[in-house]
């Protein structure tokens, strides 16, 4: 039985864009994007309302999410106070451009946030890539648990992003899907 994932997220560059695309690919999600002034599209809320689970996405800048990110976690206190996303599954992700620059503090957030409206946290399921042979092209080569974590260049395009990166955030898209499906 296919449960209804959103993936909300904030995309500064367009690079946690393409990480959120994969995260629906692997789970058959639907996208849902904070714009520029950290408003979502009409009808969004509802979205997020219908969701069986909701997975966040933030790029990392200064350690934290972006300001557009925290505006919308800001606007979500009125399904808090609704207790509107409670029991939902939800899980995060985030991309910077240094292999850690303080991601972990990112992904905390989200979690917190998740904890606060009393959802349901699913994380990335994943072994680490983390002998000698392992590359930057093999999954969960930064080694994250708590959630997915990527990595692309300062300098880099869009089309330049860590193939192993986009392979990982299908795979942890499809763990979100797996675990929906397994609650059901």
């Amino acid at each position: 039985m296919s449960k209804n994932i959103v993936i909300v997220y904030h995309s500064g560059y367009g690079h946690t864009a393409q990480i959120a695309k994969a995260v629906a690919e692997g789970s058959s999600g639907t996208l849902l994007a904070i714009d520029a002034e950290g408003n979502l599209p009409e009808g969004g809320w509802e979205l997020l309302a219908a969701a069986d689970a909701i997975v966040m996405g933030s790029p990392t800048y200064m350690g934290n999410v972006s300001w557009q990110f925290k505006k919308f976690a800001d606007a979500s206190s009125k399904a808090w106070f609704t207790q509107g996303w409670k029991n939902k599954l939800a899980a995060g992700f985030t991309n910077s451009a240094s292999l850690y620059g303080d991601k972990h503090t990112t992904l905390s957030y989200l979690t917190t946030l998740a904890m606060q409206h009393g959802m349901l946290w699913v994380g990335a399921g994943m072994m680490p890539a983390n002998t000698k042979a392992s590359t930057r092209d093999d999954l969960n080569n930064l080694g994250m648990s708590a959630g997915l974590m990527t990595a692309t260049p300062s300098d880099a395009g869009t089309d330049e992003m860590v193939p192993g990166d986009l392979a990982t955030a299908r795979a942890f898209g499809q763990r979100v899907a797996e675990t929906a499906a397994r609650l059901s």
